[in-house]
This record gives C-alpha cells, structure tokens and sequence, in this order.
C-alpha cells in the first residue's frame, strides 16, 4: 500500500504542489476526488471547487470506461474501446444523453445555487485520487480550459506508468507522485478505500468555506444572482428545441446563441462567454438549432435557412416569457450559428438588435448580407487564415454598423490561453453599445 487514505494522499500530494501557490484554484473531481483535494487546497491556501464529470461506462461493462463527458460539455472518447466493444453510436448517444444529464444535476447539487469558483486567467490544479484510464481527467482539463484556466495542472496521487506523457496534451504539467509497473486499480494502492458519498462531498466543500486557508475564491460581494432553466423551445415548424435560460437580475437584455456544427447548447466556449454575459448583466439563451435526429443528417447542419428559421422562431418565443419579453435581442453565433445569425437578422420580421460572430461563416448569408440591420461584430482568431478571409470579405459587404476583431494568437476554436476571455470581452462591450435600453456609443467609434 502507498497511503492510508484519501487524506493522506492528499497531504503528500500538497508537497509536490507548494511551488504552485498563488493565484491559484484547485478543483477536484467527485466523488473521490475530493478529500484529496481539500488537502491540497488547505496547504495551498488556495479555493477549492468541483469540476463534475461522468464516465461513460460499455453497456454491457459499465465499469470498463469508453470515454467521459463533463461540465459545459466536455467530451473525450476512447475509440479503441468503443470499437473493441462494438459499441453503436446509438448506444453511445443514449449512454451520453443519461450521463451529461447527471453532470448537470450533480453539478447543481454540489454548488447549490452559486456559481462556480471563477477560473479565467488563474492556474487550475485539477486533483483525483488516481488515474486509470484517464478519461475523467482529460475531461476535467477540458472543462477547466474552456473557463478561460491560464495554465491547467492535473494532479493525483497514483496512477499507470507512462501517465504524464500520455495526459499532457490535456494538461500543462502532470504531477503524479507513483506510477507502479503492475498497476491493476487505485484501489489496490490504498489501505482504506471507502466509499465517498455526495453527503460527503457536500461536507467536505462546507468546511472549505469555513477552515482557515480553505475557501470558495467567490467575491464577498457576490456577481448578480443568476436564475437558470432548462427550457423547450416550440421552433415554428413545430420541432421542439432543448434549451438553458439564464436570466440575471435587473437583466439589460437577451443574447441567443447559435452554435456551430457539430456543436450544442452544452458547447463549453459558449457556456464561458454565456457566463461572462451574465456577470455583465445580460439574460442568456443557449439552445439546440436541430434535434438529434436531424443532426444525423449532416445537410442539416448546413442548411442555413433551417437554421435562421429556427432562430427566429426562438427570438419570438422569447416575448411570450414574462421576465425577459421586454428585452433587447441580441444573437452570438459562432462558425455556421453566425452564419444563421446573420441571415436571420436579415428577415424584414426580425427583432435582432445586435450580432457577434466567433469565428463565423458569414460568407453562408452572403446573399442577404447587404439587408443586416442590426450592428454586426466579427471576431476571428488570428491564426484563422482562411476565415479571416471570409470575414473581412463579409465586412466589406455589409452596410450596417459593423467592425472586425482579430485576436493575436488564436485559432478557429480560440483554444489559447486568454483567448476565449477576449472573445467575452469583446461581446460584453458589444452587447453592451446595443442592447442597453438606451444605446450607447459603439466601442471604438
């Protein structure tokens, strides 16, 4: 045996991590997870959080993980695994849909009501108590990545041999204090092994908010209370849309999000620039532009006048909900989304009072862009050679207010440090110009 338990796991792994105090999160994955990461928070003197995900367990060896899938929707499959269990993709979607809806649940059951600790420009030590196939882990730097984490640390007591190289493409630095040559289970390398409950996790994440050195890193004056919902959206052809609401208070106006292809309401960029929209003051609609079957067929996803059609079918849905019906509609869309964004906003019908694009296909509206009314930002990585393109041509076509961002550095999914953070800036300051009840200046004019 390695360590007595949990606690004394973590206590040695703060060791090997004191040189990463500082403006610093540490985050743990639960369930057990946890207990290793409130010590490890404790001799920091760093918040401590959860990062929620779930593995995705073979139908007939649940235990026998294919991949994970996590908060904001974080996903890492093993196609190895799921080829060797012939697993099909319908099986894989089901087993997906049931486990993404228990990250969210326990996700909510674990912070109760309050956001998560923020993570934009900090160091995220994400702590489990071992790694075995590492699907979870992936998952969890994911997460942490998405909500803007400047360097992400993975950090556990034991686990295979060869398991830093394997998770560095996830993680900036691995710290992992054994790998032993027969290596079975993290069970087998602990004395007590025990079961943690959520009961437990709930405790444990407690006593950080009330033992010296230990807290949750959330503002004593607290952003705006941020009330959210899982919505269904009637879309005007009578298909229902699955959809997140979050509505703060005093809200200055609503964005919609459109996501591109491949995407969904669970995209975890747009769930971090939804969030920095919400601190902003902005009520937030991130929902599905097709149901799971018309994903299957991939002109769907192309099909950009099905896409705006929805979208507008959304925004006049919206006016039916008391709260919010007032507001000023603004849309993000980002690769395809910004392309129905675009088109949409070009219906004579539409009540669209501003657009931001993230790295957007407006060329997929080209035909209506001389009718966009609404002011119209376009941002794009500056490593996006070939969209970068696609958006200065767009920009020249068209005539409403619009103005063109490059952001140094970034690719198409602005996966680089500090990149998805710019993005939210730069849509707060937009929204901010246009959907406030009286507009403003435009920033920069």
């Amino acid at each position: 045996m390695l360590f007595a338990d949990r606690v004394d796991a973590g206590r040695r792994l703060a060791e090997a991590l004191r040189a990463y105090g500082g403006d610093t999160v540490v985050v743990g994955l639960p369930r057990g997870g946890v207990p290793v990461a409130f010590e490890v928070a404790r001799v920091l003197d760093a918040p401590l959080d959860v990062i929620v995900v779930r593995k995705l367990g073979v139908p007939f060896q649940p235990e026998l993980g294919m991949g994970a899938v996590g908060e904001g929707g974080a996903r890492v499959i093993n196609d190895d695994v799921v080829r060797m269990a012939q697993v099909s993709e319908l099986e894989l979607a089901e087993i997906e849909q049931r486990e993404r809806a228990e990250v969210e649940q326990r996700a909510r059951r674990f912070r109760g009501g309050q956001p998560p600790v923020p993570l934009g420009g900090r160091t995220v030590i994400v702590v489990d108590d071992g790694i075995a196939t590492g699907s979870t882990a992936r998952a969890a730097c994911q997460v942490a990545r998405a909500q803007g984490a400047s360097r992400v640390v993975l950090a556990v007591p034991v686990g295979p041999e060869g398991v830093q190289e394997r998770m560095r493409p996830d993680a900036d630095a691995v710290v992992c204090l054994a790998t032993p040559r027969f290596f079975r289970a993290i069970g087998q390398f602990y004395a007590d092994f025990g079961q943690i409950g959520d009961a437990d996790v709930l405790d444990i994440l407690r006593k950080a908010t009330e033992r010296p050195g230990v807290g949750t890193g959330r503002p004593a004056l607290a952003d705006p209370p941020v009330h959210d919902e899982d919505v269904t959206v009637r879309a005007g052809d009578g298909v229902d849309l699955a959809g997140y609401l979050s509505v703060p208070e005093r809200a200055s106006g609503i964005v919609v999000f459109a996501h591109g292809s491949g995407s969904s309401r669970h995209s975890p960029r747009n769930r971090y620039v939804a969030r920095a929209l919400n601190t902003a003051g902005f009520a937030t609609l991130l929902f599905d532009l097709l149901t799971v079957a018309e994903e299957a067929d991939r002109a769907n996803v192309f099909d950009i006048d099905l896409l705006a059609h929805r979208l507008l079918a959304v925004t006049k849905w919206l006016q039916t909900r008391p709260a919010i019906s007032d507001l000023r509609v603004g849309c993000f869309g980002a690769s395809t989304g910004a392309g129905a964004a675009l088109w949409a906003a070009a219906d004579p019908t539409a009540d669209i009072a501003a657009i931001v694009s993230r790295g957007g296909r407006p060329d997929l509206a080209a035909p209506r862009l001389r009718l966009v009314r609404a002011p119209t930002l376009l941002i794009v990585g500056g490593c996006d050679d070939v969209v970068i393109k696609l958006n200065r041509r767009a920009n020249d076509q068209l005539t409403c207010e619009s103005r063109l961002e490059i952001v140094p550095g970034a690719t198409h999914l602005f996966e680089e440090p500090g990149a998805l953070e710019q993005v939210a800036r730069l849509a707060a300051d937009w929204f901010l110009a246009y959907l406030s009840p009286v507009p403003a200046t435009a920033p920069g004019h």
